[in-house]
C-alpha cells in the first residue's frame, strides 16, 4: 500500500507551493484545520527542517490511520495476487499482521512525506512553472526511494503474514534472516521499485495537476473533502495503470 495522499496548501504567497502563480485571484482564506496542512508565509526563506519535520508528523499519523482502515482490503488483495492455479482463498484472519506493519507503515509513510514536501517546494523554486509536473514527478520518486529502504522489509514481512506463513511479525523476522540471510528481508526490491517508484512519482503529479486544474477553475481555496475526492481519484488512476507490476512484486515478495 503506497503513502497517503495529504492536502498540504499554502495561504497568501504569490507563488504557491502547487507551483503556480495564483495572482488572478486572493487565495488568502481562512486557514484549513486538517491536522496534515503545511503552510508557508510569503517572504520567508525555505525551511528544509520546518517543512520535514510537519511532514513527518503529518505524514507518519496518516499512513497508521489509513493503513489501518484499510488492512483487511490489503489482505484480501495480497491472498488474490499470490494465488496460483486457481488456488483456494482464505478469508479468515484479515488482520493478520496488523501491529507489526505499523509498526513499519508509521516511519515510511513519515520518512516519504516528510522528504516530498521540502523537495516539492525545493524543485518548484528551481523549476519554471509550466514545469511543475516535473517537480511534482521527481520529488514523488525520491520520496518514494527514501521510504522504501523501511517499505520493503514491511511489505515482505506484512504479506508473508498475510498469505499465512508466519504467526507474528518477530517470528517472521527471526526466522526470514534465519534462511534467506538479511537480503530475505529485501527480497523483491527491485520489483518494488519498479512498481513503487512509478506509482509514487504518478499519484502524487496526478493529484497535484489536479488540484491546480481545479483551484484554477474554481478560483478559490479547496476544502479538505475536496482534497480528498481528488486524492482519491488520483489514487484510482495510478493503481489501475499500475496493478500487474503490484502482482508481480506480491508474488516476488511472498
Amino acid at each position: 500500500m503506497g503513502p497517503p495522499i495529504l492536502a498540504i496548501d499554502s495561504r497568501g504567497s504569490r507563488r504557491s507551493p502547487d507551483g503556480y502563480n495564483s495572482k488572478p485571484y486572493d487565495l488568502s482564506l481562512q486557514p484549513s484545520k486538517a491536522f496534515a496542512s503545511v503552510t508557508m508565509e510569503e517572504g520567508k526563506p525555505f525551511d528544509f527542517l520546518r517543512i520535514f519535520c510537519e511532514g513527518v508528523i503529518a505524514g507518519g499519523t496518516a499512513g497508521v490511520v489509513v493503513e489501518s482502515a484499510l488492512y483487511p482490503i490489503d489482505t484480501i488483495k495480497t491472498r488474490l495476487q499470490a494465488a496460483r492455479g486457481g488456488g483456494k482463498i482464505i478469508w479468515r484472519g484479515l488482520y493478520s499482521g496488523l501491529a507489526g506493519n505499523l509498526a513499519g507503515v508509521l516511519p515510511a509513510s513519515a520518512l516519504f512525506v516528510g522528504v516530498y514536501e521540502p523537495m516539492k517546494q525545493k524543485l518548484l523554486k528551481i523549476f519554471p512553472e509550466n514545469l511543475n509536473a516535473f517537480a511534482h514527478l521527481t520529488a514523488g520518486a525520491i520520496g518514494g526511494a527514501a521510504a522504501s529502504l523501511i517499505r520493503v522489509p514491511t511489505e515482505v514481512v506484512k504479506q508473508r503474514m498475510q498469505t499465512g506463513q508466519f504467526a507474528s511479525a518477530p517470528e517472521a523476522v527471526r526466522l526470514i534472516i534465519a534462511k534467506e540471510g538479511f537480503k530475505g528481508l529485501y527480497a523483491g526490491y527491485r520489483s518494488f521499485l519498479l512498481r513503487d517508484l512509478p506509482f509514487d512519482a504518478m499519484q502524487f503529479c496526478i493529484y497535484e495537476q489536479l488540484r491546480i486544474g481545479y483551484k484554477l477553475a474554481a478560483q478559490r481555496d479547496l476544502s479538505d473533502p475536496e482534497n480528498a475526492i481528488i486524492g482519491a481519484f488520483a489514487g484510482a488512476i495510478t493503481g489501475a495503470i499500475t496493478t500487474p507490476l503490484d502482482v508481480i512484486k506480491t508474488r516476488l515478495m511472498v
